[in-house]
């Protein structure tokens, strides 16, 4: 072996083999970085709320130039709540109760307090949240804090804007036990300062959400002559892709808070970016093959003498052709190995900024692009080494 590779290394050509490994490394990377992004970002547009179903839509009216000069121009009144109750997508309806009363809140970790705001409060019925009636309860004077949902929307601004222009910790899933919230309620003539117990974080409800008992005994204590309005309502339908049910609601003027056909776009626009980029990686990686691909021939070719005297000899046609087909498996493992560690350190940027924008996000693995990889390592490899034998037969093949 080791004397059939010296008689033919000498016309090995380093820039023609550096080409190659340059560009099948580029190939390689964007294939691995194309499959490795799409399955870590994927869970960003497809990952169902934890405390809302998705038969459940959150409905309001439109905003517009007639009922924005009015105060109560959005409100719900009872006769449009009965009517859409009636209609026959409609299970079940839930309004949204608004606190009528100031509420400033501050936000620390460990005893370091972090930030101090005004908020807003807002309750649906409990049989609308999807969590535990332990956690999700609150009687005046002898729980200990009041339950609270965030909107995700808040955490990725504190997250991403205020920590870190401020140096503070970021808050997710794993620390919501370490978060300390203190609530001040002002109202009445009275003022009163409450704890509050972070239980979870929300993607589709845009407030701040605690259970109805609270804000029926805090509205009924703070602000005993407001009469909440209805803005919102929270409704269960029995196909929340039923055509009848944006038809009715465009119809009356009324709007969803949350689209679910806009993130399903978004996930379909990322699927074909994903699909272009892995498709120039493909093209990159097949146009590196042909680049080695005729640097073996040409070596073969000036070879060529040399491999007809070898085999002449005894030298089988395998056993001359195992010295071009262990430099290009040689050449691929360490493209792989290359493109992976590049990878690591490109995706390690990328879902520190993805983490740090939905902290609920895990990190997962690299088992996708490793897959990917040596997926496209094995077939390349094998394309390799079936070219290099079959020239190497047809030379045997002409000498006799």
């Amino acid at each position: 072996m080791n004397l059939v590779w010296k008689l033919l290394r000498q016309h090995i050509s380093i820039p023609q083999i550096a080409g190659f490994f340059v560009a099948n490394l580029v190939g390689m990377f964007i294939v691995m970085l194309g499959v490795q992004f799409y399955r870590d970002v994927l869970p960003v547009f497809t990952s169902e709320d934890s405390f809302m179903k998705q038969d459940y839509l959150i409905v309001s009216k439109k905003i517009g130039m007639a009922n924005s000069l009015s105060a109560h121009g959005n409100v719900f009144s009872g006769a449009e709540i009965e009517e859409l109750e009636g209609q026959s997508f409609v299970e079940k309806t839930g309004r949204f109760i608004r606190a009528q009363y100031q509420v400033q809140a501050s936000l620390g970790i460990g005893g370091q307090s972090m930030m101090s705001t005004e908020l807003f409060f807002e309750s649906v019925p409990d049989a609308f949240v999807d969590v535990s009636s332990n956690q999700w309860r609150y009687t005046p004077g002898e729980t200990d804090a009041v339950p609270i949902i965030l909107p995700r929307s808040y955490i990725n601004m504190y997250n991403f804007g205020f920590a870190r222009s401020h140096h503070l910790p970021a808050i997710n899933e794993s620390v919501l036990g370490m978060v300390d919230v203190r609530i001040r309620i002002r109202g009445n003539g009275r003022e009163t300062e409450l704890k509050g117990r972070v239980i979870g974080f929300s993607n589709r409800l845009n407030t701040i959400l605690v259970p109805e008992s609270f804000i029926v005994w805090s509205n009924r204590e703070y602000a005993p002559e407001d009469t909440p309005e209805t803005t919102r309502l929270i409704v269960q339908v029995s196909n929340p892709t039923d055509p009848a049910v944006s038809d009715y609601l465009a119809s009356q003027g009324y709007e969803l808070e949350e689209d679910r056909s806009q993130t399903e776009k978004t996930a379909y626009f990322l699927k074909m970016i994903i699909m272009i980029v892995l498709a120039i990686g493909l093209v990159i990686t097949v146009l590196s093959f042909y680049i080695l691909m005729l640097s073996i021939y040409l070596l073969v070719q000036k070879n060529a003498e040399k491999l007809e005297n070898l085999m002449l000899i005894g030298y089988s046609p395998s056993r001359t052709a195992r010295p071009y087909q262990l430099l290009t498996l040689v050449l691929n493992f360490l493209v792989f190995v290359l493109a992976l560690l590049v990878l690591w350190f490109v995706r390690c940027y990328y879902m520190d900024l993805v983490t740090t924008l939905y902290p609920e996000m895990t990190s997962g693995t690299l088992l996708p692009a490793v897959v990917a990889g040596l997926l496209q390592l094995l077939l390349v490899s094998v394309i390799n080494v079936f070219a290099i034998r079959r020239k190497v037969l047809s030379i045997w093949k002409r000498k006799e």
